[in-house]
């Protein structure tokens, strides 16, 4: 009985939406950020380059809802730099897959930690994963660097520019909450620290998956663990894998069917752009139905100048496949993080690791 009410609350809270708390010039921002270096890499006739741009606009996700002119522009500056580190340190470590594989855990880490020690709000360290993940996979090559680089940065300075001029168009009336300490600070400091060991062990896992199936790009396995590891509890955790697997299988055929139709790049970009939008519009109400356009859009981003692209049927099947191994690990990563008595045992251990080491430095 009590299975049957849990399967009927999921699938009842499946078609139920959150009001929505994001404007809709806010998600315009978004799909115009990221479809405008489309649309100019089309006119100089070099999509390739500008799907890289086009990807690092995906900055002005970042950009607070609230706060200062200046704390709202630093935080995207900020954003942008990290998407370029991100991005460069996954180019200069992908000349061997042992090197990207252990590099890419370390990164996570790194990542995933800062994001929590600055209490980023969410996406938190989602994208500069993702960002690294895209670039470590990418073939190795010397020369190409400092061009790729460059249009990532190209694609970050053109959404600083067009955030600034909407912090001005729209400014917020809102103030920072300001979050007061707690008085177990360093059992939050080590639980910082668990949480981040944890994101950046399954990423190099997920990443070690991708390459022993010896599949063209293994970032969509890291990709989707870390997309499913963002939840903030362990049942969270399972329904954004739920959640992530069913709009996956929903989002591959409503990309199938965009990828019979579309055929110009000028109808990719607006595809993109469209998709965007919806999607800005959906996150906030409810991430199932987020991730069905999420999919077709992440495929088109990251594949549209891929051989793959003109033959569907196997580019759905080996995404959903990849994008089903990640969800999975995701899961089991997420299960690690928030099972109760490990984590206790595992902060408390860090815990009395750093005292000792406070002690001995005293």
């Amino acid at each position: 009985m009590k299975a049957s009410q849990t399967i009927s609350t999921e699938l009842r809270l499946l078609f139920t939406f959150r009001k929505n708390s994001r404007k809709w010039h806010l998600a315009l921002l978004a799909a115009i950020c990221v479809g405008t270096p489309l649309l100019l890499g089309i006119y100089f006739n070099n999509l390739q380059q500008a799907l890289l741009a086009s990807l690092s606009a995906l900055v002005i996700l970042y950009l607070p809802g609230s706060g200062s002119k200046t704390h709202r522009i630093l935080t995207l500056l900020i954003c942008s730099f990290g998407f370029m580190v991100s991005f460069s340190f996954g180019l200069i470590f992908s000349f061997h897959p042992l090197v990207a594989i252990f590099s890419f855990g370390i990164f996570s880490f790194l990542a995933h930690w800062v994001a929590l020690y600055y209490k980023a709000s969410p996406p938190r360290s989602f994208f500069f994963i993702m960002v690294a993940s895209m670039a470590i996979c990418m073939p190795f090559d010397l020369s190409s660097i400092p061009i790729k680089i460059g249009m990532v940065s190209l694609g970050t300075i053109f959404s600083c520019i067009l955030g600034l001029i909407y912090i001005f168009l729209f400014p917020s009336t809102q103030t920072n909450k300001s979050e007061s300490e707690a008085a177990n600070k360093d059992f939050r400091k080590y639980a910082d620290y668990w949480e981040a060991i944890i994101t950046g062990c399954f990423m190099c896992v997920a990443l070690a998956l991708g390459h022993l199936m010896k599949l063209d790009n293994p970032y969509w396995i890291p990709i989707s663990c870390a997309a499913v590891m963002q939840g903030a509890s362990l049942y969270h955790i399972w329904q954004r894998s739920f959640y992530r697997i069913t709009g996956t299988f929903i989002g591959l055929g409503l990309c199938w069917f965009i990828l019979g139709i579309v055929e110009s790049p000028f109808s990719i970009a607006i595809t993109i752009i469209i998709l965007q939008f919806i999607i800005e519009i959906l996150v906030v109400r409810h991430y199932a139905w987020a991730v069905v356009f999420i999919t077709p859009l992440t495929i088109l981003l990251s594949e549209a100048a891929h051989p793959l692209f003109h033959k569907p049927d196997e580019l759905i099947t080996l995404r959903f496949t990849e994008i089903c191994i990640g969800s999975i690990l995701g899961a089991f990563g997420g299960w690690t993080l928030h099972k109760e008595k490990l984590r206790f045992h595992s902060i408390k251990g860090l815990t009395l690791i750093g005292n000792k080491m406070k002690k001995t430095r005293s």
